[in-house]
């Protein structure tokens, strides 16, 4: 399928500098830039692949100035990446769906299937599971007794959703995430460690994205949450009775402990660790590493094992990275001092 430079900048409420019937069929990176496909510019640092790219169309913003001229057609937005994105969610909603059940999965009769879903072969649904309509379960999804799924949720191979788990609306979980295990509850005694049953459930709320191999716990008591729009890496792990708010996204191996909340709309760079008990307020932002030990009032950014303000790290790690030196210097400094004592001791 193809499209103008004029349809789509109508479609992007965008302006078209050069020829507006000049069409494309698929996407690609503006340094990999081909004949027949649209490209975006955002980054200042790939500016100079603008001037040779071989890309048909490509997208930039508005106030970005040109040096030299360009022979691919120009569409002037407000913001390229929000637009390509905007691109790409089109295209991938004109991909064909499948539908149907494969005869080789395990559907329950008690469970509740709604209109043109498709479940693959070897999946799982449990007694009294209900599935909203337009799902796509893939093969070898695991979907346990009594878990709600709502509409267009995405449900990849080796998905496990244990039992009672809710899942909202258009959701989307990668290969291999587990929903609804055990949280990590032992109680000490003399012969070992009690296991404390974790009778509670995961809730995972509307349009989240959930990376592969990612964990989320099921709570002891009630409902660990994940709430509206957040978005987690791979590799991350969302220990039991925790509250993420809504729209936070995580990078990949982040990892939470338990009965922590999180407030709304934080960043959390990669590797980053948080504490259990504690409470994050909202746009909050971690960097990569960062170890979260007590609770973080809201609108701050931090980084660094324990955290601290973006300003007082640097300059920290500034002094650390001179420390052989001064440790040299203060050890010179130590040996004039003595010395000196010594001479005074003698004048004595």
């Amino acid at each position: 399928m193809e499209f103008s430079a004029k349809q789509i900048a109508e479609f992007l409420q965008g302006r078209v500098e050069g020829d507006e019937l000049a069409t494309v069929h698929s996407f690609s990176k503006i340094e990999e830039g081909k004949p027949g496909a649209i490209s975006f510019l955002s980054n200042p640092k790939y500016t100079h692949y603008l001037y040779d790219t071989q890309s048909s169309i490509v997208l930039l913003n508005e106030d970005v100035e040109l040096e030299h001229p360009v022979s691919a057609t120009l569409i002037r937005v407000k913001n390229a990446y929000e637009s390509v994105a905007k691109l790409l969610q089109l295209y991938d909603s004109m991909k064909p769906k499948k539908k149907g059940i494969d005869p080789l999965a395990f559907v329950s009769p008690k469970a509740q299937i709604g209109q043109d879903c498709y479940i693959g072969a070897f999946a799982y649904v449990g007694d009294h599971a209900v599935i909203g309509d337009g799902c796509q379960v893939y093969p070898q999804a695991y979907i346990g007794e009594g878990v709600q799924i709502g509409a267009n949720c995405i449900i990849y191979p080796h998905v496990n959703i244990y039992h009672g788990c809710k899942i909202g609306k258009s959701v989307i979980l990668h290969a291999g995430c587990v929903i609804g295990a055990d949280g990590f509850g032992f109680a000490p005694a003399e012969h070992g460690y009690d296991k404390i049953p974790q009778i509670g459930i995961v809730t995972i709320e509307d349009d989240v994205e959930i990376g592969a191999n990612t964990c989320v716990d099921r709570s002891t008591m009630g409902s660990t949450y994940v709430r509206k729009g957040v978005k987690l890496d791979n590799l991350v792990q969302i220990a039991h009775n925790t509250d993420i708010g809504a729209n936070t996204v995580m990078s990949a191996q982040v990892g939470v402990a338990g009965s922590t909340k999180v407030g709304q709309w934080c960043m959390f760079g990669g590797q980053a660790g948080v504490a259990g008990h504690i409470t994050v307020g909202d746009q909050v932002k971690f960097g990569a590493q960062s170890g979260v030990n007590s609770s973080v009032e809201s609108n701050r950014t931090m980084i660094g094992s324990p955290v601290m303000d973006t300003m007082p790290f640097f300059k920290s790690m500034a002094i650390f990275r001179r420390l052989p030196d001064m440790y040299k210097e203060l050890g010179r400094l130590q040996k004039e001092i003595d010395e000196l004592k010594k001479k005074n001791t003698h004048h004595e």
